[in-house]
């Protein structure tokens, strides 16, 4: 059975919920992957609902999701129709609608492909929008779709006191096991949002043991980034690679499997590295753009091949470890400015602290990561309470 996603339900499959939307005025945040079962976007569908769309908030990466990572969206300029409304800019501000893009507003309608970590932004950026409409005094919509993951495994230990960030603005598992309306349920709650203003139009057929490939919905990318479901299974651990000075392989076909940089003992560290449900294998490749365009990087490709044992974020992050210690001198942290953030390491608002890099330059990693899993397995009796499924 193909599980019927909120969008789905709003385009009159399974129980019809067009009337949530009819004669609305609507503000959607959405993006490119915002897309039901026959890959019409969702502002299609909400238009044939009967909805008046009068304003699109883009997130991340553009409301056309073409913008690369980190990459400030101004608001695009268009002839006719609803102005769109960048929430991704120069400052953490910009994250947030200004009250004066409800201005004819009644309803806020939530429709973004999450991926199921901590750090990806769309989660946080659908949060703020919330809260915004709660004070301009809009109701919200949110349509749930699934987590890519699947919601039954949780890896990663929540942030630790002062280290929240746009990479995780509540204290959550890195892989959280969650949907974007068990996000905003648990959200609305800890803020005390008004319930009553605030609807989470859930799936049909869905179930938490099930990654994306099992509900039978099309996947479209959710940023230039995240080509694929594969790209999205080692994310958890991949995006890790972003708090250090070696090349993720962006632009490449296989993004944040395929890393690596010029000084990388390639055959050592798949020879070092053992990771249940995957297998690592040397290779050398040329990013595109970003750490070291154009120059000749020695690493790994991450090969899945159990999926339901890979655990990616303990993986990647002993495979960190390991490159601290054999590029001594070479290998770095990522130091300068990560999404609004100037006075830390990139690498402990991903991890959530300065626990990882302390383990990871002291060669404690196996303490640290015992620790890491006990606090998770904490989060995942934490959320319970705002399952949906």
């Amino acid at each position: 059975m193909t599980t019927l996603s909120g969008l789905d339900r709003l385009a009159g499959l399974g129980d019809d919920a067009s009337n949530l939307v009819r004669g609305r005025k609507v503000a959607l945040l959405a993006h490119a992957a915002s897309i039901d079962s026959s890959l019409r976007h969702a502002r299609q569908v909400l238009e044939t609902a009967g909805a008046d769309i009068r304003v699109l908030f883009g997130p991340e990466h553009g409301f056309a999701g073409a913008a690369q990572d980190m990459i400030g969206v101004s608001h695009a300029a268009q002839a006719a129709g609803p102005k769109v409304h960048s929430l991704y800019g120069a400052t953490f501000e910009d994250l947030t609608p200004p009250q004066s893009a409800f201005d004819g507003v009644d309803l806020l309608v939530i429709d973004l492909q999450d991926v199921g970590s901590r750090y990806y932004t769309y989660i946080w950026t659908a949060a703020l929008c919330m809260r915004a409409a709660s004070e301009a005094g809009v109701e919200t919509l949110a349509l749930d779709r699934p987590n890519p993951l699947g919601g039954a495994v949780v890896e990663g230990a929540p942030q630790s006191p002062g280290y929240r960030s746009f990479v995780g603005l509540y204290d959550v598992a890195v892989r959280h096991g969650m949907t974007m309306c068990e996000i905003l349920t648990m959200v609305a709650e800890l803020e005390g949002l008004d319930a009553a203003g605030h609807q989470m139009l859930t799936m049909q057929g869905w179930e938490r043991d099930m990654f994306f490939d099992q509900t039978g919905l099309p996947w479209v990318q959710p940023s230039p980034n995240m080509p694929t479901l594969s790209t999205a299974t080692v994310y958890p651990g991949g995006c890790l690679l972003e708090g250090t000075l070696l090349s993720e392989g962006r632009g490449l076909t296989r993004p944040f499997e395929i890393f690596g940089a010029p000084w990388v003992d390639a055959p050592a560290l798949a020879r070092s590295i053992h990771i249940a449900g995957a297998t690592l294998r040397p290779l050398s490749f040329e990013p595109t753009f970003h750490k070291f365009a154009g120059e000749l990087c020695h690493g790994v490709q991450v090969h899945v091949s159990d999926r339901d044992q890979l655990r990616s974020y303990a993986g990647y992050q002993r495979i960190l470890g390991a490159l601290y210690a054999q590029g001594k001198g070479e290998f770095a942290w990522r130091t300068e400015e990560y999404e609004y953030v100037v006075d830390r390491p990139a690498i402990d608002l991903l991890t959530g602290g300065t626990q990882f890099r302390a383990a990871a330059e002291e060669g404690e990693l196996e303490a640290y990561l015992a620790d890491d899993a006990q606090s998770a397995a904490g989060f995942e009796q934490r959320r319970k309470p705002w399952l949906l499924y």
